[in-house]
């Protein structure tokens, strides 16, 4: 959208995988939970009811079609969201696979431990199962 840029935190961190009608889907690199973030492509936005009606409703729709997607390729036990900000202002939800006897089960993955890099492979293969699932 014009005048949208990402925050250089959410680049650092995590790779584009697709855009979907309002937000930038992006995969974290840290390999240890199947973790994906959606970033709303809106200026100057920190908080959800920031949002437009429109774009919020927006947002819980891709929030529930990536998690289910999520959910269907890993098999995961249970998918976190949660939008928090405290470091990153700007908005971005995430959606994370966690799994019984993950890295920090049943803990939080804030905070815990050093990130795990992706293999390319693996990092290809899981963002093009996600590609494939959230174009059908």
């Amino acid at each position: 959208m014009d005048g949208f840029v990402l925050d250089p935190r959410l680049e650092k961190d995590s790779i584009s995988v697709m855009v979907t009608g309002l937000c930038d889907l992006r995969l974290s690199r840290d390999a240890r939970w199947p973790w994906l973030i959606l970033v709303p492509r809106r200026t100057g936005i920190t908080e959800i009811f920031e949002l437009t009606p429109l774009d919020q409703v927006l947002l819980t729709f891709e929030t529930e079609m990536v998690a289910k997607a999520l959910k269907e390729i890993t098999g995961a036990t249970k998918i976190n969201v949660g939008a928090l900000g405290n470091i990153v202002r700007q908005l971005h939800v995430h959606v994370i696979a966690r799994f019984e006897g993950d890295a920090n089960w049943p803990g939080p993955v804030w905070g815990f431990g050093q990130a795990e890099p992706y293999e390319d492979e693996k990092r290809d293969e899981l963002t093009a199962k996600l590609r494939e699932a959230l174009s059908s």
